[in-house]
């Protein structure tokens, strides 16, 4: 047999042989904004690599019980977060996150969404959104980051904050998606990425790029993490261009040197 392919089989065994022997349980704390792309990532990663990922959910921002800000505060075993840049940056800046594995995964939109079957209103420009909204009853909204930026901003650039003052409600113990299907609320907004993650609802569009809200959604290590090798593979994993096609079925945008 050739030498050189012996090697090269050699080399590929000992790549496979140094993943399993090095396998570890890796845990994994993810805003909703990246969980969809998540679920459908994780089985993948671990297959390839004999890691075993245990996932939990929680606010990037905030300080319920859930938030990951309050989850490493009270000192549970987490080896990466993936969350929004600003708090992701706070985080950093702490010393609770290891320097220099900041990773960009993707990028998020807001968009809003009716309930199945009702009439379908036009939100493709900001004056059409406002008169959309103004025209709801009620307009639900989340206590995340797209939430915290509908009410205290596009409120505000629509110049309908006081009309809509007692229409909207902020959801806090389900997923805006789930108001909506549910009835309690006619209208709602949050990431795109979230409101696909519901049944019985029917997403009308993307806020208009006057009034969006681009979201960066950054993944990292944990200052504290006992398997800092095996977390930052599943950040390359994650973040890998041939895994773009996954976000965007889940209502991601991928990272290109153009966005």
């Amino acid at each position: 047999m050739n030498l050189r392919l012996i090697r090269g089989i050699f080399a590929i065994f000992s790549l496979l042989t140094t993943a399993y022997v090095y396998a570890a349980d890796i845990y994994v704390v993810s805003s909703g904004g990246f969980a969809g792309a998540y679920k459908k990532l994780a089985p993948v990663f671990e297959a390839q690599t004999g890691n075993q990922l245990i996932s939990a959910w929680g606010l990037s921002n905030g300080t319920s019980k859930n938030a990951i800000s309050m989850r490493l505060e009270r000192g549970e075993e987490i080896d990466v977060v993936i969350m929004t840049g600003g708090s992701l940056d706070e985080l950093m800046a702490q010393g609770k996150l290891l320097p220099g594995s900041k990773v960009l995964l993707a990028n998020s939109l807001i968009a809003c969404a009716i309930k199945q079957g009702e009439p379908k209103p036009d939100i493709s420009t900001a004056a059409k959104l406002k008169e959309a909204l103004l025209g709801a009853k009620t307009m639900a909204y989340s206590n995340g980051a797209s939430g915290e930026y509908i009410k205290n901003t596009l409120m505000n650039s629509l110049g309908i904050k006081a009309q809509m003052a007692s229409k909207l409600k902020q959801t806090l113990a389900i997923p805006v998606g789930e108001a909506i299907a549910s009835g309690e609320a006619e209208i709602g907004c949050q990431q795109l990425s979230e409101l696909k993650e519901v049944e019985g609802i029917e997403i009308i569009g993307l806020l208009p790029q006057e009034v969006q809200l681009i979201t960066p959604l950054f993944g990292a290590v944990v200052a504290r993490s006992k398997v800092p090798m095996q977390a930052r593979g599943l950040l390359m994993h994650l973040s890998s261009p041939a895994n773009a096609h996954i976000l965007v079925a889940n209502g991601l945008k991928p990272v290109t040197p153009n966005n």
